[in-house]
């Protein structure tokens, strides 16, 4: 197992895990129809425009002993200014099915919080969908629950997202 900084040619291995984890991990959560539509393409070209954006977000790969792709994480300050005194955030983390309880999303996470803190940033948000059992992983984490109603649509259902928080040295 290997953590580093992605690069554009990584793309491809993140979609792949980003669009596996949603199919497995948002299973009867998500609309079935929004998870059909999702496509390595859209998402290659997504994480694409994400790592050459210039703006202050990072993302971190985690590679298996093959050298494949088996999660990641992105994130850098928090844009919306309104979750003080939560200055960053974590746009999103995933590991494969396969690799969950190796320590992986810990360690990717830890790596998250490393790269907030070079920026002098101390604090943190993740938004995360309300029937996520992977939620309780931020729990774990020693983050605390800070909002609990936020209402998004996916396909014809209306989900509940929350959020948590942590504040680090």
């Amino acid at each position: 197992m290997m953590i580093r900084e992605a690069t554009i040619s990584d793309t491809a291995g993140i979609a792949k895990v980003h669009v596996d984890c949603w199919r497995t991990t948002y299973k009867n959560i998500i609309p079935a129809e929004v998870l059909e539509r999702l496509s390595y393409e859209q998402r290659t070209e997504l994480w694409k425009s994400n790592i050459s954006s210039e703006d202050d977000h990072q993302v971190y790969v985690v590679e298996n002993e093959k050298e494949e792709i088996s999660g990641f994480v992105s994130g850098g300050p928090e844009k919306s200014g309104e979750y003080p005194p939560y200055e960053g955030e974590v746009t999103a983390i995933y590991v494969l099915k396969e690799y969950h309880s190796l320590g992986w999303g810990k360690q990717l996470f830890m790596r998250l919080l490393q790269h907030l803190s070079s920026m002098n940033i101390h604090s943190a948000i993740v938004w995360v969908l309300a029937d996520n059992p992977a939620r309780y992983f931020y729990e774990q984490l020693g983050a605390k629950l800070i909002v609990e109603q936020h209402l998004i649509k996916m396909g014809d259902k209306n989900l509940n997202m929350v959020a948590y928080g942590w504040e680090h040295k």
